[in-house]
């Protein structure tokens, strides 16, 4: 398992830089931003969200290890993973409101100081500290997602008066540069675990003083900025109103809530599944955030001039990737037979899936939503996600150890075939209008490459 993990960790990695310097190589020269004051502007924004992102990412191959190193059983550590997710949709719902009261800037510098004290309480090995941990990470996260776009869009348009357009490049590139963050992180959380001598809790401690310096260069280099939205009743009623009236909404809404619980699964029963076997749980996670990475450099590719496909396409593909997947990994973790390997190719594909995914799903969100129904009808998204997260994690906490992992992924595959059939639906919906498809080319509006 060591070897395999660290050749498909080099493989990986080298067809994702192959693609993105063929990529590079076969697009036309375009015009360039070269205006000092927005390049000056973004890079005040990158280095401290990077920080934030490298912080965040450090921390994720070695958690369920760290629990199970107290000597938590699964059951228990499942519990701590829904309260995680729980406390994620409880401040994810409310985060947005807090972040345009509290002011953009103080939300991030808040960011840096529950995160940093989330990580100080996975030194402790009681239960209920650990669990006032995960509660302090649901509210992290969600501060993570809402602060930081929101100051940077607000200071972008409001404060220098660039123009809207540029918005996308940014937050683009920011996109790429996550993924290469994730798979670095992955490197690095392997080395302090296995060098430092602190075991699973090191990259832990080695988050807090990127979170410091996040929260410290927002507090020195940006300006405070405040937004007046209406209620978040009024905010939510709307959000449900456009969900309930328009079905395009109603079936995205429903591929996300099946898929992406799914992948919260997923995301808890990689390690025990791997680790039992040797696998060195940094590179794993490295090579995961590689296939990724290599996933959305193929959706790049494939709506590109060349190719031309359709994001609708291409979710349809990282649906059906998923469910293939997930059949495989039913019989490589079949007790007293199983196969690691084949799990492993099976959780790369899952990555894989999820690189085509997010751009896909992002783009139809776009064009389907209204702008000033977003917030709201992305709230409403959340709530069934990450019910049915808890509500697989619960089943799983009440299962047997030995049955429970298999049958978990056999549910998650006909939770999966549901997506597909949500999917097929959308495809049926919305085959003729020609608002989901990627515009050609010459019809693109101007962006800066930067």
């Amino acid at each position: 398992m060591l070897v395999t993990a660290y050749l498909a960790f080099v493989v990986l990695l080298a067809s994702c830089l192959g693609l993105e310097l063929s990529r590079c190589r076969a697009k036309p020269p375009g015009r360039a931003c070269s205006n000092p004051s927005f390049l000056r502007f973004q890079l005040d924004f990158y280095q401290v969200y990077f920080l934030a992102l490298a912080a965040d990412w450090l921390q994720a191959p070695y958690l369920y290890k760290l629990y199970q190193h107290y000597h938590f059983l699964e059951g228990q550590i499942a519990i701590l993973y829904v309260c995680g997710l729980a406390s994620t949709v409880l401040f994810g719902l409310v985060a947005s409101s807090l972040v345009d009261w509290l002011g953009r800037k103080k939300s991030c510098v808040l960011f840096s100081l529950t995160y940093s004290l989330c990580c100080l309480t996975k030194l402790s090995q009681d239960y209920f500290v650990l669990l006032v941990g995960r509660a302090l990470g649901g509210l992290s996260t969600a501060l993570l997602f809402s602060a930081f776009e929101a100051w940077y869009i607000h200071e972008h348009v409001e404060r220098h008066d660039f123009p809207a357009e540029w918005i996308p490049a940014t937050f683009a590139r920011a996109a790429f540069w996550n993924h290469v963050l994730a798979v670095v992180a992955g490197v690095a959380a392997e080395a302090v675990a296995c060098w430092v001598g602190l075991g699973p809790v090191a990259p832990f401690l080695a988050a807090i003083p990127l979170l410091a310096l996040t929260g410290a260069l927002a507090l020195h280099s940006w300006g405070e900025n405040y937004d007046r939205q209406r209620a978040f009743s009024r905010t939510c009623a709307g959000g449900l109103r456009c969900l309930l009236s328009d079905r395009r909404v109603l079936l995205l809404g429903t591929i996300q809530a099946l898929f992406e619980s799914v992948i919260f699964i997923f995301v808890f029963l990689w390690t025990p599944v791997l680790d039992p076997h040797g696998a060195p749980l940094g590179i794993i996670f490295s090579s995961f955030m590689a296939a990724s990475l290599l996933g959305s450099s193929l959706y790049r590719i494939a709506t590109s001039k060349r190719y031309h496909l359709q994001p609708m396409h291409l979710l349809s593909l990282a649906v059906l990737i998923v469910v293939f997947s997930l059949f495989m990994l039913t019989f490589s973790t079949s007790p007293g037979q199983e196969s690691p390997v084949e799990s492993f190719i099976a959780f790369l594909l899952i990555e894989l899936a999820c690189g085509l995914y997010f751009p896909s799903m992002s783009f139809l969100r776009r064009k389907v939503i209204p702008e000033t129904e977003q917030a709201g009808v992305l709230n409403w998204f959340r709530v069934p996600l990450h019910l049915l997260a808890c509500l697989g994690l619960l089943v799983l906490h009440d299962s047997d150890r030995k049955t429970g992992t298999q049958n978990m992924f056999s549910i998650c595959s006909a939770v999966m075939v549901m997506a597909l059939l949500a999917v097929v639906g959308l495809f049926t919906v919305v085959r003729h209008d020609a608002e989901l498809r990627v515009p050609s080319p010459t019809g693109e509006p101007y962006a800066p490459e930067l």
